[in-house]
């Protein structure tokens, strides 16, 4: 596919990365010459310097050509002008960033005539993310394929877990609910697992589930817990703000704690049924003043990584049975967990994740099998869902007696409205859905992953 990303920040150099190994045409384009002479030379890519707006720098790009445009500059304006000026030219596809609401609400309005195919919102993505998990404390992350009928979910086995201990073989008889367990980082190690691996303590573990059955699953192994009700958010930003906004309208009791006055003056005002607190969230004192003893959850959302990790390392000190920490970094992935940190969001993956799918979606209408596609592990692992639309040679043959590359597992078969976890009895059919989790990169095709 030809794509043009315009705006090379955090987020649009992210989604480059992601993309320049994926055998696609791309040009950036950004008013930073050093920015893009260095990406030119470190991603094999071409590049424009200039304003991204401007239907001459947009030609000198070739947008009229392109399949996709990502516009992800700081400035809403400029990037829903960026893609009516794209529309203009010939671009099929167009994927803007926008950060106020009120810009959002009109472009759902409006999508044909601004000519915007989708709408970004990183600090909103970030909130909904932590959202759905302070809604089931239990988990790490979750991801959904198949309009949310699968589940990919992270746990982290603690002591009183039913699975440490027990081999894969083992769990798959002693329990009655069916999920697969598809990968599992042990420290710095990732595992894609055969049937005789051990869980131990610690691990984190992927696994697929019928979205009916994950509660009955975490029940079985002692994961169910009751429900959060008393949060604390530290830093008053977008995502802060978005967050609280959700969680108030489910009646939890929220404290908001932000150090600038003014915003936290701002915050209290469109925040009625919230607590804000001016003052340093990063302080012990205040911390212990504001009970962070008595909170079910803790969301640390300040600017500074470091910052971040600190105190939501003391909210694990402090007992707080979730604490959810936001990273920008990937210098700090490594360690979060061999400090406690289990549950980490970042806002320039989560977008990132959801561009990348929407490009995969769109290639399945030319050619690929690929529906959506998640990066798992700081994108040490891939887990894919496949649409198998023509005829293999593969099909209808047990698993069992096809050869699968190494670290590739077939997590989960969607037929219809039938949710099947794999075993080696199970087949794919023409027409199936298939979600494929791997370490190998850029699988684009379901027979990729046969050898």
């Amino acid at each position: 596919m030809k794509i043009v990303i315009i705006g090379l920040g955090t987020i649009g150099t992210t989604i480059l990365k992601s993309l320049s190994g994926e055998d696609h045409t791309i040009t950036i384009i950004d008013e930073d010459k050093d920015n893009i002479e260095r990406l030119i030379e470190k991603c094999d890519v071409q590049g424009v310097v200039g304003n991204g707006a401007s239907i001459d720098i947009q030609r000198e790009a070739g947008v009229k050509d392109a399949d996709v445009i990502i516009v992800l500059t700081n400035s809403d304006e400029l990037n829903i002008f960026a893609c009516l000026v794209a529309k203009k030219l010939g671009a099929k596809n167009t994927i803007a960033r926008v950060r106020n609401p009120e810009y959002r609400k009109q472009i759902l309005e409006m999508k044909d005539e601004l000519g915007i195919s989708m709408i970004v919102n990183p600090e909103q993505d970030t909130a909904t993310e932590i959202y759905n998990l302070i809604n089931l404390p239990e988990i790490a992350k979750v991801e959904r394929f198949a309009k949310g009928r699968v589940l990919l979910v992270e746990i982290v086995a603690d002591k009183d877990c039913a699975l440490v201990g027990e081999t894969l073989i083992s769990i798959g008889k002693k329990l009655r609910t069916r999920v697969l367990i598809c990968a599992v980082q042990r420290d710095n190690e990732v595992i894609i697992p055969a049937g005789n691996f051990e869980i131990r303590e610690g691990d984190r573990i992927h696994f697929t589930s019928d979205a009916k059955s994950l509660r009955d699953f975490l029940s079985e192994i002692r994961m169910v817990s009751s429900p959060l009700k008393n949060i604390m958010i530290v830093g008053g930003s977008k995502i802060g703000y978005y967050l609280a906004d959700e969680l108030s309208k489910k009646k939890y009791n929220i404290k908001l704690i932000e150090g600038d006055r003014a915003t936290a003056e701002e915050l209290a005002d469109s925040l009625p049924r919230v607590t804000v607190i001016n003052g340093n969230g990063a302080q012990h004192d205040l911390l212990i003043e504001e009970g962070i003893e008595a909170m079910d959850a803790f969301v640390a959302l300040t600017d500074i990584d470091e910052e971040n990790m600190v105190v939501s390392m003391f909210a694990n000190k402090m007992k707080v049975r979730k604490t959810i920490t936001q990273i920008k970094s990937d210098d700090l992935y490594g360690m979060l967990s061999e400090l406690g940190i289990n549950n980490n969001v970042s806002p320039k993956d989560i977008v990132a994740n959801r561009i990348i799918s929407y490009i995969r979606a769109l290639e399945n209408t030319i050619g690929s099998n690929i529906l959506t596609l998640y990066r798992l592990v700081g994108n040490r692992v891939e887990a894919l869902e496949f649409l198998a639309k023509r005829q293999e040679k593969f099909y209808d043959t047990p698993l069992r007696q096809l050869k699968i590359k190494d670290n590739c597992l077939i997590a989960c078969i969607i037929r219809g409205s039938t949710v099947i976890i794999p075993d080696g009895n199970s087949s794919i059919q023409l027409g199936d859905n298939v979600i494929v989790v791997t370490t190998h990169k850029n699988f684009d095709d379901l027979a990729d992953i046969f050898e």
